[in-house]
């Protein structure tokens, strides 16, 4: 990737869920406008760090598991330690592609906490670990994402549609509270984005891909490029008046 400036230099970033899609696409960004960035996943984060050191010095793997505190408490710390600050926080970790589509009434309890454990939890844990360095530096920027799903419905996964949900509503709370120490809270929805689990995961694109393209204006498969760029926004001095807001990412599919 080409750029005239390096827009993040001296910035740090933890990228929750990085080693692959969307997540990876918008870690790759990152560290090609110059930040320190981390590639937090629970597997698969080491080698992606290896394909980014090619290109871009500081990238760091760490295994963080948002479901636990003590992973999400330590590999905070390791950031600091290595890097000194967290500036940014994106908020990928989420269970999706694995789950199949299946009528509420049969819908497992436990499953619901599995996926709340990743896609709500997960986010209140990564937000409360790195809030007390983002308010004493009176900078920062965290980027939560959703899903279109949690705006216009989809039949057959109301747990995880339920989690993003929370997601659109946790922002906006979460923009309130962090607003005094500006600290900017903002979410990014992508509608059906083709990575690489999606794809291979033909009970989602089964499922949905049909309905996904009919409603979009711009009639086009959307990558994980595509949702990079709206995280890269957030990120960015650009958006540096801007809290507690959604873009959809969806190619036209929702208005809000």
């Amino acid at each position: 990737m080409e750029l005239n400036a390096r827009r993040l230099e001296g910035r740090t970033a933890i990228v929750t869920g990085a080693a692959f899609g969307i997540g990876y696409a918008a870690a790759e960004r990152f560290a090609a406008e110059g930040a320190n960035v981390v590639i937090a996943d629970i597997k698969g984060h080491e080698e992606v760090v290896e394909r980014l050191l090619m290109t871009s010095p500081n990238v760091m793997a760490l295994r963080i598991d948002v479901r636990d505190d003590d992973s999400v408490a330590a590999g905070v710390a390791r950031t600091l330690e290595r890097f000194g600050s967290v500036d940014i926080l994106v908020n990928n970790a989420a269970i999706s592609a694995e789950l199949r589509p299946t009528p509420f009434e049969e819908q497992a309890i436990d499953d619901w906490r599995r996926v709340y454990e990743v896609n709500v939890l997960g986010v209140f844990r990564m937000c409360r670990a790195v809030s007390p360095h983002m308010r004493r530096a009176k900078w920062g920027r965290i980027i939560n994402l959703a899903s279109g799903t949690a705006f216009k419905g989809a039949p057959g996964m109301l747990h995880y549609i339920a989690s993003k949900g929370a997601i659109l509503s946790m922002t906006r709370s979460l923009a309130t509270e962090f607003g005094n120490d500006n600290v900017l809270v903002n979410c990014v929805s992508p509608g059906l984005t083709m990575t690489e689990s999606v794809a291979a995961a033909d009970h989602i694109t089964g499922h949905f891909q049909d309905f996904a393209m009919s409603t979009r204006i711009l009639r086009r498969a959307a990558t994980a490029q595509d949702v990079a760029n709206a995280i890269f926004f957030f990120a960015s001095a650009d958006s540096g008046f801007v809290t507690g807001q959604t873009i959809t990412a969806d190619g036209g599919s929702v208005f809000h």
